[in-house]
């Protein structure tokens, strides 16, 4: 598995392709859902945008109606810095400045609330307790492996944020 060191003043991590693909398709996924699928009713759209005002719908409108745009913007223009900074198939070496770094670890956590919401996990999960479940019921289900995907995307968001501080 990946881990991002830092080199000078970038951060660095190898990747395998399969790494590679796992991250492309959800940085892709992160994009058509803020594009093509933009659904105020998906809760995963509400977890990436919640309500400013929940006790005030129509504060939380008014200000939707000043922000969202670029809030949207902001998280499609992160997720396209995770998919540009990829090998283009095979596996290969990231390297990112701060900015490109910053933009990965958000793009990371907004990965991770997508499939945390689809995965109905709450605060108090137990990730490991929740995939030693899901291969018990069955080793070769999605679950399993969208469990082992976004176990994957806090390991790779924890050794950006080390490198980061370190």
């Amino acid at each position: 598995m990946s881990m991002f060191r830092r080199q000078g003043g970038r951060y660095v991590a190898t990747f395998a392709v399969d790494e590679v693909r796992v991250l492309r398709k959800v940085a892709s996924e992160v994009v058509g859902l803020l594009t093509d699928g933009f659904d105020h009713t998906d809760p995963v759209v509400g977890r990436l945008f919640p309500d400013a005002y929940p006790d005030d719908p129509a504060g939380t409108a008014e200000f939707r109606r000043y922000t969202e745009g670029d809030l949207k913007t902001a998280k499609i223009d992160q997720a396209g810095a995770v998919l540009a900074a990829l090998p283009d198939s095979a596996g290969g070496e990231v390297r990112l400045d701060a900015e490109a770094a910053e933009a990965w670890l958000r793009a990371l956590n907004d990965a991770r609330l997508a499939m945390g919401v689809r995965l109905e996990i709450k605060d108090g999960t137990d990730l490991g307790e929740e995939l030693d479940d899901a291969v018990a019921e069955d080793p070769t289900s999605s679950r399993v492996f969208q469990l082992s995907v976004y176990a994957y995307l806090g390991y790779l968001q924890e050794s950006l944020l080390n490198a980061l501080i370190d």
